[in-house]
Parts: C-alpha cells; sequence; structure tokens
C-alpha cells in the first residue's frame, strides 16, 4: 500500500499543470516550475505581455526563458512504463505474492506460537504423567516392601522359635546324659555287692522317664519356600490396587425381559422366552440392555469384561437418567459413552457419527475405566492392555456400567457377556 501511495504522489508531481497529463518534453522555468515545452509555448502565445508563469505568476523577460531537464523527462519515461497494461498487471500479481507471503508468514507465526503452547502443555502433562507414574510405583514398591519385610519377620520368628526348641532339646538332653552317665557310674560301682538297700533303690533309677526325640516339621517350614509367592503377593495386591478392579454384578431390575442372568448375577445370555416382569421406568424394554446394580459419580473405576466368541455386543457407561423405554442411538448426546462390535470384527466408538477403530487382535476381554473427576471414558483390551479408544469428555453426573448382548442374527447361536471378577478369575 505504501508503494501504491508513493507512485500516486511520484505521478502527480510529474504531471503538467496546463494540460493535465504527464510531461512531454518537460522543461524548466526560472521559478523552478516545469511544463511541456508545448504547453507553455501555445501558452504564452496566448497572453499578452509581460512573460509569467501559470502557476507562480513570476514574470520572464521573454519567451525563451525555459530549458530542457532530461532528468525529469527520463522520470516521466519510467512513470510513463510502469503505466502501461502490462506493467500494472505485472504489479498486481506482484502486489498478491507479497500479500500471499505476508498471510503465509504470519501463518507460521501463528503456527510457532502454537506449536510452542502445545510443547509446554505436554511438557506439563508428560510431567504430570511422570508424578503420577512413580507415585503408583512407589505405593505399588511401598505394599511389596511391607509384605517382604513381614514376610521374611515370620520366617525369622518361625525359625527362632525351632532353634530355640532346639537349643532347650539339647540342653535337656546333655542333663540327661550327665544323669545317666553318673547312674551307670554308681551302677558299675556297686554291680558286685550284694547289700540289700543298693538293690532297693535300682527300681527308682530305672524308673526316670527317658527323653524324646524333639519332633520338628522341617518340611512345613521348607514348603515356604518352595510356595507360589509372586502369585500369593499378587493376590492380596488386589486389595490395595487405586483403582482396583469392581466386582459388579448386573441388576436384574434393569434387564430387558428377554436377557437371562446367571446365578450369581455375572454373566447374562439373550434367550428366545420373554420373562415376565413388571414394567417400570428402570428396566430396558426396546434394546436387549442392562445395567450394573452399583453406580458412579465420583473417584475412579476399572472393570473387565469377558466377551470371547460374541460377534456383537455394546459396552460402556451411561446416565442414570437415560430413558429406557425407547430405542436410541448409544452417544454422549443420548447420555451413552460406549463402545461396540459389529460381525465379529468391526469396532466403532459411539460417537456422532460412529469412529471406526482399527484392532488387529479382537479381545476376549475388554477393560472399561471410568475416570468421573477428570470426565472420561476409557477402553481397554484388557488381554494386553492396549488403549482402543477414550472420551475425552466424558459424563458428568451419576453413571452405571451399561452392557448389551445385542440381538443374536437369525439362525446364530446366542452368547453370552461375562463381567470379570478378580483375582480369582
Amino acid at each position: 500500500m505504501a508503494t501504491s501511495k508513493s507512485k500516486t504522489s511520484l505521478r502527480e508531481d510529474l504531471t503538467c499543470a496546463i494540460c493535465f497529463e504527464l510531461f512531454k518534453e518537460p522543461v524548466m522555468l526560472g521559478c523552478m516550475h516545469h511544463f511541456c515545452r508545448r504547453c507553455i509555448v501555445s501558452y504564452w502565445k496566448s497572453v499578452r505581455s509581460p512573460v509569467t508563469c501559470p502557476q507562480c505568476r513570476q514574470e520572464f523577460p521573454n519567451k525563451c526563458c525555459f530549458q530542457t531537464n532530461y532528468l525529469v523527462a527520463n522520470l516521466v519515461e519510467k512513470v510513463r512504463a510502469s503505466s502501461s497494461p502490462a506493467s500494472v498487471k505485472y504489479l498486481e500479481e506482484l502486489n498478491d505474492c507479497l500479500e500471499s507471503q505476508c498471510s503465509m508468514k504470519d501463518a507460521y507465526i501463528s503456527m510457532i506460537r502454537k506449536d510452542k503452547d502445545k510443547m509446554e502443555k505436554i511438557k506439563k502433562t508428560g510431567a504430570e504423567l511422570q508424578g503420577r507414574v512413580h507415585n503408583d510405583f512407589q505405593a505399588l514398591h511401598h505394599f511389596l516392601q511391607v509384605e517382604e519385610e513381614a514376610m521374611i519377620e515370620e520366617l525369622k520368628r518361625e525359625q527362632e522359635e525351632m532353634l530355640q526348641g532346639l537349643e532347650r532339646h539339647l540342653e535337656a538332653l546333655q542333663v540327661a546324659i550327665r544323669d545317666v552317665e553318673k547312674n551307670i557310674n554308681i551302677l558299675r560301682q556297686t554291680a558286685g555287692s550284694t547289700d540289700q538297700s543298693v538293690l532297693v533303690e535300682l527300681p527308682k533309677l530305672n524308673s526316670r522317664s527317658p527323653l524324646q526325640e524333639l519332633n520338628i516339621n522341617l518340611n512345613s517350614f521348607r514348603s515356604k519356600s518352595i510356595a507360589p509367592l509372586q502369585y500369593i503377593v499378587w493376590r492380596k495386591m488386589f486389595q490395595h490396587l487405586n483403582p482396583g478392579p469392581s466386582p459388579l454384578i448386573f441388576d436384574e431390575d434393569t434387564a430387558h425381559p428377554s436377557l437371562q442372568l446367571s446365578r450369581n448375577k455375572t454373566q447374562v445370555i439373550e434367550s428366545n422366552q420373554m420373562t415376565s416382569y413388571l414394567c417400570d421406568t428402570k428396566r430396558f424394554l426396546q434394546c436387549v440392555n442392562i445395567l450394573a446394580t452399583e453406580g458412579f459419580q465420583s473417584g475412579s473405576h476399572y472393570w473387565e469384561v469377558d466377551v470371547s466368541n460374541n460377534p456383537k455386543w455394546d459396552l460402556g457407561v451411561a446416565l442414570e437418567s437415560v430413558n429406557r423405554q425407547v430405542r436410541v442411538k448409544l452417544c454422549p448426546d443420548n447420555g451413552y459413552w460406549t463402545l461396540r462390535l459389529r460381525d465379529a470384527n468391526q469396532y466403532s466408538a459411539g460417537t456422532q457419527p460412529w469412529t471406526r477403530l482399527t484392532v488387529i487382535t479382537s479381545p476376549c476381554r475388554i477393560g472399561i475405566f471410568l475416570d468421573c473427576e477428570e470426565s472420561k471414558v476409557s477402553f481397554y483390551n484388557a488381554d494386553n492392555m492396549t488403549l482402543l479408544y477414550s472420551f475425552s469428555s466424558g459424563p458428568r453426573g451419576k453413571v452405571f456400567p451399561f452392557f448389551s448382548t445385542c440381538v443374536s442374527e437369525h439362525g446364530q447361536k446366542a452368547q453370552a457377556i461375562r463381567i470379570l471378577h478378580f483375582p480369582f478369575e
């Protein structure tokens, strides 16, 4: 824009005040004003004496008081060349290119600023995650250290008890041996005597109760070293995991009438027979869905579901307030955060529209992690704990674990889904 303004100003300076066009054969008067040679000659012919400048009215002695200004003539030619259609088009293209480059520069500067912001966020998030990993492992290390110290202390105590028992038995045996040696000496000294009083005392020597061998169960003590120690500690560790696997069970009052529950209410399967239930707002009536009995609105929670050999299912969480009497799409807008499987290998996240997922190995177990504080719901292949999908904008309010066996295809055998309880499964 500055170039365009300066160009306009230069054109005005090189414009003749008589014909109002660019100078042609510019001449300069004694007053330093410029005109076209033809214009000033024609002007002075049309006026009477005295001869004056058309602009400042300075008088001159004759009509030849001017000289050609070659410098201005050259400038005029350059301006005239720059005003040609080709030149104008070139300048317009040049200006467009300049504006494009300036816009690109601004965009790059904006990208740099955003990238730096992302780098700071990544560093901050990385530090938070490292701190969380450190704290979690520190808790596990503390648990293992306490368990190790407790087990070693118990072994030392049992070892000390057995050693002290053996030491007391050894002392008793030493005393018994001295007593027996004393009796042997007495008996040898009196072996040939016929003194009746000695014979009378012999039964008293023979009536002493002999010491028995101390029974130490060494096999029981040794078995502690060959026990499945890591498995024992692993099972105990489940009581200290945060979050530990939630021991969920199905809520029969929410089950669709065609669903059948196992006796312990951890397994559900679609049935051909409809069960008669009282119809209320808690029960799903349009889809073969069911909830768990326990709902969550704070803290972090994790559970796993066995979906082995099941070609279709829906898993996740649902708001307590969802309408269970109608058929709706399982998506956050309707109060559902779910993962789905169709045709045995088509995995999708319950977004609007569906988000297709690439899953190389079909999992037998699905892990669901609910973080109420962060409002996140994440799904894992529990066989190797790889992340399948995570909802970053999760539910706010009370939610219940959600399950659906889906309606079986014609001629296809219904498959059960099962809530896993740990560490026993």
